[in-house]
C-alpha cells in the first residue's frame, strides 16, 4: 500500500486529493494545524468513508512554520509521495501580510524539502505552484496562453513567494535528484471553494438571495472588484488528478494545468443568472459600473476597496505537455463548474441542490 503525505489537507484541493488516493489504495496522512475551531468540515466524511474503516486516513498536527515538526513527521513516515497544497493563498490578502505570506508559501516548501533530502529522498514530492506567477500582464502573453516557457512576472506578495518556491524546487531537484515535480495550476474552483474568493463569493450571494430575486427583489447587494479581470476557470476534481498523474512519471517535470479557456469575472456572474434564469443587464463602467436586476434593481455593483494594489489583467494556460506527457484533460467545462457550485449553494441554502 502506497503512503501519501499531504499538506493543506483541510483546504479545497487537499480534500479532493485526498479523496482520489484514498480511493486508489493510498494510506493517506494529512497535517493540520491547530485551532480552537474545526476546520475540517471538507475532510469529515471521510472518516465514516466504507472504504477506510480499515484506518488508512490520519490527519497529524503540525504547521509549515514549523521545520522540526515537519522533519519529525516526514523521518516517521517516509511517505511515498508528498503533495504540499499548504500555503497562504489569498492573493488581496497577501499584500496585507506579505512576510507571513513568504515564509508560509517558500519557506514552508523549503522546510519540506530539507526534511526529505535528509530523511526520506525517495519520497516523490509535488509543489502546487499557481498561474499567478505569470503576472497576467496581457502584452506578455502568447497567443495561446502561458506555457511551461513562459517567463514569470509576479505581480503580489503571494506571486513572488510562489516563485521562490517554485525555483527553491528546481533547486532541490537539480542539487539533490528529488523526484520533485511542479503543478503550474490556472484558476481551479468547485463547491469547496473558499468563500473569500470570487467565484464562491458570487455563487453562495446568489444562493442566499435566490428566492428573493425570483421575486425581483434583492436581500443584499453584492460587491465585487474588477470585473474585468479574465481567468482560465477549472474543477479542482480535474486538477488534483493532474498532480497525482505526476508523481506517477518516470522523471519529475514542471507542468501547466488549465483549461485552455478563460472568461472575465463579468462572464462568470452572467453564466449563474444563466442557470438561475434570472433577466440582468449591465450599466456603467469601471467604479460605477452595476448590474440591475430585471433592468431597474441594483444587485451587484463595484466596490474599489476590492481592487489589487497591482491588478493581473488576463490569465490563459497552454496543458498541451500536461495532455501528451500525463494523458491528462479536464472533465468539467465552464458551464458544469458554475453549475456544481450552484448546486451546492441550493443545498446549503435549503433547497433541493446537490452536496459537495
Amino acid at each position: 500500500m502506497k503512503k501519501a503525505l499531504i499538506t493543506g489537507i483541510t483546504g479545497q484541493d487537499g480534500s479532493y486529493l485526498a479523496e482520489l488516493l484514498l480511493s486508489k489504495g493510498y494510506e493517506v496522512h494529512g497535517v493540520v494545524r491547530r485551532s480552537s475551531n474545526f476546520n475540517t468540515q471538507r475532510i469529515n466524511h471521510l472518516f465514516a468513508d466504507e472504504r477506510i474503516k480499515d484506518r488508512t486516513f490520519f490527519l497529524h498536527y503540525g504547521d509549515l512554520s514549523d521545520g522540526g515538526a515537519l522533519s519529525d513527521l516526514v523521518a516517521g513516515l517516509k511517505p511515498d509521495e508528498l503533495y504540499n497544497l499548504g500555503a497562504q493563498s489569498h492573493v488581496k490578502v497577501s499584500f496585507e501580510i506579505p512576510e507571513y505570506t513568504l515564509d508560509i508559501n517558500a519557506g514552508g516548501a523549503q522546510r519540506l524539502l530539507n526534511a526529505v533530502v535528509k530523511h526520506s529522498p525517495a519520497t516523490r514530492f509535488y509543489q502546487a505552484s499557481t498561474s499567478e506567477m505569470y503576472g497576467g500582464v496581457a502584452a506578455e502573453m502568447p497567443a495561446g496562453g502561458y506555457d511551461e516557457t513562459c517567463r514569470f512576472h509576479p505581480r503580489s506578495p503571494y506571486a513572488s513567494s510562489k516563485v521562490c518556491a517554485y525555483w527553491l524546487t528546481v533547486n532541490s531537484r537539480e542539487a539533490y535528484g528529488l523526484h520533485a515535480s511542479i503543478g503550474i495550476q490556472f484558476n481551479h474552483e468547485s463547491p469547496r471553494r473558499g468563500g473569500t474568493f470570487v467565484t464562491r463569493k458570487i455563487t453562495r450571494w446568489l444562493g442566499e438571495n435566490a428566492h428573493y430575486l425570483a421575486e425581483g427583489r434583492v436581500l443584499n447587494r453584492l460587491k465585487l472588484g474588477n470585473l474585468d479581470a479574465r481567468r482560465d476557470w477549472g474543477h479542482a476534481q480535474d486538477y488534483v488528478e493532474a498532480m497525482w498523474l505526476m508523481l506517477q512519471q518516470d522523471k519529475p517535470g514542471d507542468y501547466v494545468v488549465a483549461t485552455g479557456a478563460s472568461h472575465t469575472v463579468r462572464e462568470f456572474i452572467n453564466e449563474c443568472f444563466r442557470c438561475k434564469k434570472i433577466a440582468v443587464e449591465w450599466r456603467g463602467s469601471g467604479a460605477g459600473e452595476q448590474c440591475l436586476l430585471g433592468g431597474t434593481i441594483p444587485c451587484i455593483e463595484v466596490d474599489p476597496r476590492y481592487f489589487r494594489p497591482a491588478e493581473v489583467d488576463t490569465l490563459l494556460g497552454n496543458a498541451v505537455k500536461a495532455r501528451k506527457v500525463l494523458g491528462w484533460k479536464p472533465s468539467h467545462t465552464f458551464e458544469s463548474l458554475v453549475e456544481s457550485m450552484l448546486k451546492a449553494e441550493e443545498y446549503r441554502f435549503g433547497g433541493a441542490g446537490e452536496g459537495l
